[in-house]
C-alpha cells in the first residue's frame, strides 16, 4: 500500500480517509473480507461496513449511501449499467448461476447438487469454485459470486496474449532448443527440470505449438516451424498411412510367434528395422532400431536398395555389435528383405521375424524413429548424396537426444549401461 497507518489512533475529529478508503476498496475488489481488509488499512470494522453498505438514519446521523471511490465523501455517482444476462440456456455461468453457488455452498451442498441444480456438468461448477474462490491466509477459502463474476468478465476479453509472449526470457528459451531441433514436450520437460520453483516458466506443448501455428500471436518466429520434426508451416489432420508395396511370398516367421521377450522390451538385443525411400523411391537409408534402448543405427546404401544390397549393407551393420546385443530383427514384408535367409545365414542371428501386413504399430520404435528421421531427410529428396558420415553424425545427434520413454535418459546413455554390464 502506498500510506502508512497512523501512529496515533485517538479520535481525530472529522477527517477525510481518502487514501485509507482507496485501499480498503482496492481490497475488497480482490475478495478480502470486511474484516480483514480493515485490519489490513488500520479503520474500524464500523467504518468499513459504512463505506460497503452505506447506513441507515439513526438519531441525529443522517442516511448515507455506500461510498465509491470518487475523491468526495459521501458521494456515490450512478453505477454503471451492467450487462444484460442472456436469455434461456448459456454456455457460461451466469451472475445468477454465481449467487446460486455461493447460496448452496453455504448450506453445505455438495458440488454435484449443485450442478443437477444448475442443470451443468458437476466439472463446470468444480473449476468455477476453484478458479473463482478467494484464498485465506490460513489455507482456508470462501466464494464470493460478484467478486466471481468479475473475474470471469475480465478475463473474457479477446484476444489474449499467450504465456510465452509475456515472458522474453521463456521465449528464447523455447526458441533456442527449437533452432536446436528439440521437440515442444522435450523442451517443456526441460524447462521444468531447469526451473523447478518457477511456474512461469513452465509450459505444456501445445502452449508451443499454438505459440508456433495460430495466426496473429507473434509469440515465436514463424520460421522456427520448420525446425519441427514435420516442418509444415500449418497444423494437420491426422491421415491414414499411404498403402504399403506389394509383399512377396516367403517360408517367414510371423511376429505373432515371438517370444514374449522381444515384445516386453526386457532383454535388449531385439531390433526393428525399415527403408526410407528417396524421391520416386530411387534411393533409400537403412534404418535399426533396439527396441529396449532405442539406440539407433543408419545403413548406408549409396547406390540401390535391391535385396542384396541391403543383405549386404545389414551384414556389415549388424556385426559392429557384441553378439549379445544382435538376438533378433523385426522388418515389414518389403521386398528388400527377400534375401532374409541369407542373412540369417551370415550372421548367426537365430531367429528372424516379420511383422503383420499393414501392421506398422508392430514395429513402434521403427515408426517413430522413422518420424524423428525425415527432418533429417525430408521426403522428396535423394537420399544418395548422403555420406556415411552424414548418417553417423545424424545417427549420434538422434543418440543424444532425451527421450520420454526412457525416463529422459538417451539413448547413448541407456546402452552404454547395458554395455557396461
Amino acid at each position: 500500500m502506498d500510506f502508512e497507518i497512523r501512529k496515533d489512533r485517538r479520535p481525530q475529529g472529522p477527517r477525510r480517509l481518502d487514501r485509507e478508503r482507496e485501499e480498503y476498496l482496492r481490497l475488497v475488489d480482490l475478495g478480502i473480507g470486511n474484516t480483514e481488509a480493515c485490519r489490513i488499512v488500520g479503520i474500524n470494522r464500523r467504518t468499513g461496513k459504512r463505506w460497503l453498505h452505506g447506513r441507515q438514519a439513526s438519531g441525529r446521523y443522517k442516511a448515507a449511501p455506500p461510498i465509491v471511490d470518487t475523491g468526495l465523501p459521501w458521494q456515490a455517482p450512478e453505477p454503471p449499467a451492467r450487462p444484460e444476462e442472456p436469455v434461456g440456456p448459456s454456455r457460461y455461468l451466469t451472475g445468477g448461476d454465481r449467487i446460486h453457488i455461493a447460496d448452496r455452498l453455504r448450506e453445505k451442498a455438495s458440488v454435484r447438487a449443485i450442478a443437477a441444480e444448475l442443470s451443468r456438468s458437476p466439472s463446470t461448477v468444480s473449476r468455477e469454485i476453484r478458479r473463482n474462490r478467494t484464498l485465506m491466509p490460513g489455507g482456508g477459502w470462501y466464494y464470493r459470486p460478484h467478486a466471481a463474476q468479475r473475474r470471469a468478465d475480465a478475463r473474457k476479453p479477446r484476444p489474449k496474449h499467450g504465456k510465452i509472449g509475456q515472458n522474453p526470457e521463456l521465449r528464447d528459451f523455447v526458441q533456442d532448443h527449437l533452432t536446436r531441433r528439440w521437440s515442444p514436450e522435450q523442451i517443456c520437460h526441460a524447462l521444468r527440470a531447469r526451473f523447478p520453483d518457477r511456474p512461469e516458466m513452465h509450459v505444456v506443448h501445445e502452449t508451443i505449438y499454438q505459440a508456433l501455428y495460430v495466426q496473429g500471436r507473434g509469440e515465436l518466429r514463424r520460421e522456427l516451424t520448420r525446425a519441427l520434426r514435420t516442418g509444415r508451416a500449418m497444423r494437420r489432420p491426422h491421415r491414414h498411412s499411404a498403402a504399403r508395396r506389394s509383399r512377396f511370398v516367403h517360408p517367414m516367421v510371423m511376429i505373432s510367434e515371438r517370444p514374449a521377450e522381444v515384445a516386453d522390451r526386457a532383454i535388449p538385443g531385439h531390433w526393428e528395422g525399415d527403408l526410407i525411400l528417396g524421391k520416386n523411391n530411387g534411393s533409400a537409408i537403412g534404418t535399426l532400431v533396439e527396441r529396449s534402448t532405442r539406440y539407433l543405427m543408419l545403413v548406408h546404401l549409396p547406390r540401390d536398395h535391391g535385396a542384396a544390397a541391403v543383405r549386404n549393407a545389414l551384414t556389415e551393420t549388424v556385426q559392429r555389435l557384441p553378439p549379445h546385443l544382435m538376438r533378433s530383427l523385426t522388418w515389414d514384408q518389403g521386398i528388400e528383405m527377400a534375401s532374409h535367409r541369407a542373412f540369417t545365414v551370415t550372421t548367426d542371428i537365430p531367429v528372424y521375424y516379420f511383422c503383420d501386413p499393414a501392421s506398422p504399430w508392430q514395429r513402434g520404435s521403427n515408426e517413430n524413429t522413422y518420424g524423428l528421421l525425415r527432418q533429417y531427410f525430408p521426403k522428396g529428396t535423394d537420399l544418395s548424396r548422403h555420406s556415411r558420415e552424414d548418417l553417423a553424425a545424424v545417427a549420434a545427434e538422434l543418440n543424444s537426444r532425451p527421450r520420454k520413454t526412457l525416463g529422459w535418459e538417451t539413448p547413448a546413455e541407456r546402452l552404454s549401461k547395458l554395455l557396461a554390464a
